[in-house]
């Protein structure tokens, strides 16, 4: 097992002030055609927030929170500080292989394979650059699950008391495009089955938290105190191209039509958050939700709660573990 001499923690990135939201924006959508007018749309979201991402501020917050026997760099894929910079510096350092962790806990193109190929082009454009080991997905590590099971049951908490027991989880990822869904991962369509993975495991400790189970959940789930689902959200392809769906606030709908009267929010494909936490849940899903009768509530994102497991899986591969390798050809952008 080679020996790390750094850690490398890779984000997203986002906007840190009005000026910067459409240039990040473009960054995020080269090349995918997205409709100028749902660019404008999304930046007026950020603008509604003073025009500021909370992701970066969290990933200092992240960084400031770990305890680790290794220097911390941090690069994004889309804002500053921008990777190639980062492993730039890291050179510069005299660093000569690090292990890196992206802020993404699932299998996809844009949420695995991708920031692989971003350290990858960080590293060509950097001479004597360091070798970079990405550790794999984490979305079933006891630590992430533990977390969102408790902010679930924080959230619970706040609806009225007479509607707690009946409430409905929605688990909520960042919809991808079908196509790309189904060469996700090894054999395919390992985004969808991950993320129900984690929320089936989210609610069984979610029982153990509020003591026992209760009713029978749908679609031939194990039965569970609280019903749940999974659902999508926030898509940004042309509306030609199928991306993964129900849609949250479509199935807000639908919950209130079956009669549930009351939902808890669970962002479970989110590390911290993002904008498309901060306005599409507890703005537009929230609005929703009001004008169906539903009472709502959102469970908190891990953010800096996540620093023991980022600890734990770091001293695991300094002990010896090596990172899983990508099998070629799985996470691909679309099938070929």
């Amino acid at each position: 097992m080679p020996a790390y001499d750094a850690f490398l923690l890779v984000s997203f990135g986002g906007p840190e002030g009005p000026e910067d939201v459409m240039p990040f924006l473009e960054n995020v959508t080269r090349g995918r055609r997205v409709p100028r007018e749902r660019l404008l749309e999304v930046a007026e979201h950020y603008m509604s927030f003073g025009g500021k991402s909370p992701i970066n501020e969290q990933c200092r917050q992240l960084i400031a929170s770990l305890s680790l026997p290794l220097p911390i760099y941090w690069g994004n894929r889309n804002w500053t500080p921008y990777l190639a910079d980062t492993v730039r510096q890291m050179a510069a350092d005299g660093v000569r292989r690090a292990l890196a962790l992206a802020t993404s806990a699932y299998r996809s193109y844009s949420s695995c394979r991708q920031y692989l190929e971003d350290i990858e082009q960080a590293r060509a454009a950097v001479p004597d650059a360091p070798v970079i080991d990405k550790i794999q997905r984490f979305y079933d590590h006891p630590r992430f699950i533990d977390t969102f099971a408790a902010n679930a049951k924080s959230a619970l908490a706040t609806l009225p008391a007479d509607l707690r027991e009946e409430a409905h989880l929605v688990f909520t990822a960042h919809s991808i495009p079908v196509a790309m869904a189904e060469v996700a991962g090894p054999g395919g369509h390992r985004y969808t089955a991950e993320l129900t993975q984690a929320s089936r495991l989210i609610s069984e400790r979610l029982d153990g938290l509020l003591g026992g189970c209760g009713g029978s959940s749908p679609r031939g789930q194990a039965p569970a105190r609280h019903p749940w689902t999974l659902v999508y959200q926030s898509r940004s392809g042309p509306p030609a191209q199928p991306w993964l769906e129900p849609d949250v606030r479509d199935h807000l709908a639908d919950l209130a039509k079956s009669g549930v009267q009351a939902v808890v929010v669970v962002p479970v494909g989110f590390v911290s958050d993002h904008m498309e936490v901060r306005h599409d849940l507890d703005a537009e899903a929230a609005e929703v939700a009001a004008s169906l009768g539903l009472a709502y509530a959102r469970a908190a994102t891990p953010g800096t709660a996540l620093a023991p497991m980022v600890e734990a899986l770091v001293q695991a591969h300094l002990a010896g573990a090596a990172p899983e390798p990508c099998p070629d050809g799985c996470c691909l952008k679309f099938a070929r």
